[in-house]
């Protein structure tokens, strides 16, 4: 069966078709449409297709810049937070920029029920939030994944007899992880971007109808991983920065530094995503992702973006030449009215993109005065790419240096993460990678079909899912947040880590087959916390807290 994979960038969206046997049979490119991601999706799939002469079965693999873009730009629906926060906490304090509304009713840190929910103070509250102008909802209890009914019982009792909302969602439906002010967090962006996400979707099922070659279609996470259209609409806000994932994937998949230390660069018309991978193993952000200002519980690759790219600003200032942050547009080169890094590399023939004399034209206009020819000025604008490329990267591994960081697999001393190589991708890479890495000292590496390499990255990326359990022996009672099931623990005082790791890798195994997963590899466990419960100078129980997961990984790609 084939594989196509879709990456919508900042500049151009990317399609690449894989054959079963790993091979790239076609690549496609077309300019992103801001104002239409899913013309651009439609239009790098039609162009794709074209190449799946044999009509072959296909998978279809979508990277989208749907639920960044709205986080970032605050165009979701108008959403409020319902939270159950108990005593001891006051959410004022963390500053959030959306409404929250504060209800009665909290679960303690053990997961009892230490206060009930007041049904009129819940529909009262709904109506205050609807009226304010909510369109969607986020429920959230400070300890609901640790038992999610009182955020249930809510969500009922609103849908029952309450105001009508497009989209509710529960906190326990997203993370099992501690950290309250990220579960709100995540929850708000998540409800607030669920009825983008289910209008793509549903825009998505109408072409694969039309198509009737793809038998499947996957979205890529934030964690380099792919999960369902269905599992999409419950957890879109999984799907944001999958741009920069896809970058990653395609790394690990055409990189011929496969077990390498790797500076991962993949450069833009608009930014510059650089990652780091170690002995093979992308890092990971350990709280969670941070997009728009805003800290989640998302679980996503450790990923960098600054503003620096083909299509750049270039200032000119008493003779120095800085580029960025903000795209200047199209290349004069390429039929635009901007001078931008593009053009100084093809006047130099650094690059065959484009027409040359429209960009030597646009160097000589802007050299008046500052340069003594057009060619001082594209060398100090290539110069000043390669500078901040290199700055940049070593700003990033020296604040690594000064953290923990983690891959799936383990936590890193600081000292084991240095980089090797820089892996460069991307349409401008040939140009300005060469010329980072030998400021950085470094080896360099341009990725095979390195202009649409994000789609290939994104072909190659395999499902993952992640549940959490966790499990109170004195209160015989074992829940799995994410997937919304507890179910008693028998024999509650012979229960050890070894059947807590069991449960985790079964209900694990059990979530993935619900979703159509077969062939997913192994399941790992990827964190672990046991206490015991002590009372009057006696152990009483014991608490364990255990994800495992179906690990990212990609396919390697010929």
């Amino acid at each position: 069966m084939h594989i196509i994979g879709i990456d919508v960038g900042g500049t151009n969206t990317d399609a690449a078709l894989i054959s079963e046997d790993r091979r790239v049979l076609a690549l496609a490119k077309t300019p992103t449409n801001h104002h239409d991601i899913l013309a651009s999706t439609r239009t790098a799939l039609e162009q794709i297709l074209v190449y799946n002469q044999d009509n072959q079965p296909v998978q279809l693999h979508l990277s989208t810049t749907l639920s960044t873009n709205a986080v970032v730009e605050g165009r979701g629906e108008s959403t409020a937070v319902l939270a159950l926060p108990g005593p001891g906490i006051n959410l004022a304090d963390f500053g959030f920029d959306f409404p929250v509304y504060i209800l009665g009713g909290y679960v303690d840190h053990r997961g009892r029920i230490a206060a009930d929910i007041n049904r009129e103070e819940v529909l009262k509250t709904a109506e205050q939030a609807g009226e304010d102008g909510a369109q969607a909802l986020a429920i959230v209890g400070k300890f609901s994944h640790r038992n999610n009914s009182l955020e249930v019982a809510v969500r009922d009792l609103i849908e029952a007899e309450g105001p009508k909302f497009n989209q509710i969602t529960l906190g326990h439906q997203l993370s099992g992880r501690l950290n309250f002010p990220r579960r709100i967090m995540s929850a708000y962006l998540n409800a607030s971007v669920a009825a983008l996400q289910a209008a793509f979707v549903a825009v998505i099922e109408e072409l694969t109808q039309a198509n009737p070659q793809i038998t499947s279609v996957s979205i890529l996470k934030a964690d380099g991983g792919t999960m369902g259209l269905a599992d999409s609409c419950v957890r879109p806000i999984e799907t944001i920065l999958s741009g920069p994932a896809a970058s990653i994937m395609a790394a690990q998949a055409l990189s011929s530094y496969t077990d390498a230390n790797m500076v991962v660069v993949d450069i833009g018309g608009t930014t510059t995503d650089i990652a780091v991978i170690v002995n093979g193993e992308p890092l990971y952000q350990r709280s969670g992702a941070e997009i728009g200002g805003y800290q989640t519980l998302v679980p996503a690759l450790l990923t960098y973006s600054i503003g620096l790219g083909g299509d750049s600003e270039v200032h000119i200032n008493s003779g120095q030449v800085r580029l960025g942050p903000r795209r200047a547009g199209r290349a004069a080169a390429l039929g635009g009215s901007n001078l931008t890094p593009t053009d100084a590399a093809a006047a130099l023939g650094l690059t065959d993109i484009g027409d040359r004399q429209r960009a030597v034209e646009m160097l000589k206009q802007a050299a008046v005065g500052a340069f003594s020819s057009w060619k001082e000025l594209a060398e100090a604008i290539v110069d000043a790419f390669a500078h901040q490329l290199s700055q940049a990267i070593n700003d990033i591994y020296k604040n690594l240096e000064h953290v923990p960081v983690y891959t799936v697999s383990e936590i890193l001393a600081p000292p084991d993460i240095r980089p090797q190589v820089v892996v460069g991708l991307g349409a401008p890479a040939p140009v300005f990678i060469p010329l980072g890495a030998e400021r950085l000292g470094l080896p360099w590496e341009i990725l095979p079909y390195h202009t649409g390499a994000n789609g290939v990255g994104a072909a190659a990326a395999r499902p993952t899912i992640a549940v959490t359990l966790h499990a109170d022996t004195e209160q015989e009672l074992m829940i799995f947040p994410e997937l919304g099931y507890q179910q008693r623990i028998r024999r509650s005082m012979l229960f050890d880590q070894r059947q807590a790791r069991e449960a985790a890798v079964e209900q694990t195994a059990l979530y993935a087959q619900q979703l159509g997963l077969n062939d997913y590899g192994d399941i790992q466990i990827v964190e672990e916390e046991v206490f015991n419960v002590v009372r009057g100078f006696r152990t009483v129980g014991r608490i364990f807290n255990i994800r495992a997961q179906i690990r990212p990984g990609v396919e390697r790609v010929r």
